[in-house]
C-alpha cells in the first residue's frame, strides 16, 4: 500500500497488522504509541510513593490498584506499538531506561505532597481522557482496541482524583490553601499537557492525514479548559491570573493566551534535558535494573517441560 492509498483509506480502525503499510505510517504510529506507553509507565512511577503516603487504608488500596492499572496500560500499548514491526517492546523499554524515550511533560516534575495528588489524578488524567477518547477512533486498530480498555479504567482514576480534590477543597482552611498552592504551580504544566500549539507541532499534519490523530492539540486544549475550569471552580479553586485565559461568549469556550506559557521549558522537557525529569528517568532505570535478574532467569529456563503423560 502506498501513502496516497493510506490517505484515502484513513479512518477509524482502518488498518491492522494484516495490511502492507508504508514505512512512514509504521514509524509515525510507533512514535505516537511509544510516547503514550512511556507516559503511562512514568506516570505510575510518579504516583507510586503515594501508595504508602495515602492517609487511609482505602486510599492506599485505591492507589495500589491505580498504579497497577497504569503499568498495565503501558504494557498493553507497547504490544500495540510492537505490532507495527518497527521496534520490539524490549527496545522501547530500554530506550525509556536510557533517557531516549519521550513522555508527557507533567511526569517530568516531582510530586512530593498529598495535596498535589489531584493535579495528576484529576486534572492530568482528565486531560488524558480528552485525548484518549478520540483515540478510540485512531486508524491503527490494535491501538484503538487498547484504548477501549484504557478509557474504561481511566474513568475510575478520574473519579478517584476528583474525590480527593473534593475532600481537600471542602476540608479545613489549611487544606484548601495547600491545594490552591499546588494548583497554581501545576496549572500551566497541565495546560501544556496537550503539546505545542498547532503551528509548532512537528508531527500533527501527517498524523492527522493518516488518521492516527483525530483532533489537534489546540482543539483538545480548548475543550479541556471549557470543561475543567468550571470543575476547578466548583471545588473552590481560583484560576491563576497567568497564563491568561479568555472566554468567548459567542461559543461558550475558553482559550489560553499561548504566549503566556513557558514553551522554552516545555521543549527542554521534550528533549529529556530538564533536570527534575532526569531524576524520574534514573529512578525508573534503577527499578528496571533491580529486577533484571528475574528477566534473565525467566529467559534461561530452557525448553518448556512437557506435560507428564
Amino acid at each position: 500500500m502506498d501513502l496516497d492509498t493510506v490517505f484515502e483509506r484513513a479512518g477509524p480502525r482502518a488498518f491492522s497488522p494484516k495490511d502492507d503499510l508504508p514505512q512512514e505510517y509504521r514509524e509515525a504510529a510507533t512514535r505516537m504509541i511509544q510516547f503514550h506507553a512511556n507516559s503511562e509507565i512514568m506516570g505510575a512511577y510518579l504516583e507510586r510513593p503515594f501508595i504508602r503516603q495515602a492517609p487511609s487504608l482505602d486510599r492506599k488500596l485505591a492507589f495500589s490498584a491505580k498504579v497497577q492499572d497504569e503499568i498495565g496500560h503501558g504494557q498493553l500499548l507497547y504490544r500495540a506499538a510492537e505490532s507495527l514491526g518497527v521496534k520490539t517492546r524490549e527496545q522501547m523499554l530500554d530506550e525509556l531506561a536510557n533517557g531516549k524515550g519521550k513522555f508527557l511533560n507533567c511526569f517530568h516534575y516531582p510530586m512530593e505532597h498529598w495535596w498535589e495528588v489531584p493535579m495528576i489524578g484529576f486534572f492530568v488524567d482528565g486531560a488524558a481522557m480528552r485525548r484518549q477518547a478520540t483515540l478510540k477512533d485512531t486508524s491503527w486498530e490494535p491501538y484503538a482496541h487498547a484504548m477501549d480498555k484504557i478509557c474504561f479504567e481511566e474513568g475510575f482514576h478520574i473519579k478517584h482524583g476528583e474525590h480527593i480534590l473534593r475532600e481537600l477543597g471542602t476540608g479545613p482552611k489549611k487544606h484548601q490553601e495547600l491545594v490552591q498552592e499546588a494548583f497554581e504551580e501545576w496549572w500551566p504544566r497541565i495546560i501544556q499537557f496537550f503539546g505545542p500549539t498547532n503551528d509548532k507541532s512537528v508531527h500533527h499534519d501527517f498524523a492527522s492525514k493518516v488518521g492516527l490523530k483525530r483532533k489537534s492539540n489546540d482543539e483538545l486544549r480548548n475543550e479541556f479548559l471549557t470543561v475543567y475550569i468550571p470543575k476547578a471552580e466548583r471545588y473552590g479553586l481560583e484560576i491563576p491570573e497567568y497564563p491568561r485565559i479568555n472566554f468567548d461568549e459567542e461559543t461558550g469556550n475558553y482559550e489560553v493566551v499561548e504566549e503566556d506559557l513557558d514553551w522554552d521549558e516545555f521543549f527542554q522537557i521534550a528533549k529529556n534535558e530538564y533536570e527534575p525529569g532526569l531524576g524520574q528517568i534514573n529512578t525508573r532505570k534503577a527499578a528496571q535494573d533491580a529486577v533484571e535478574w528475574v528477566t534473565e532467569s525467566l529467559e534461561n529456563t530452557g525448553p518448556t517441560p512437557q506435560a507428564a503423560d
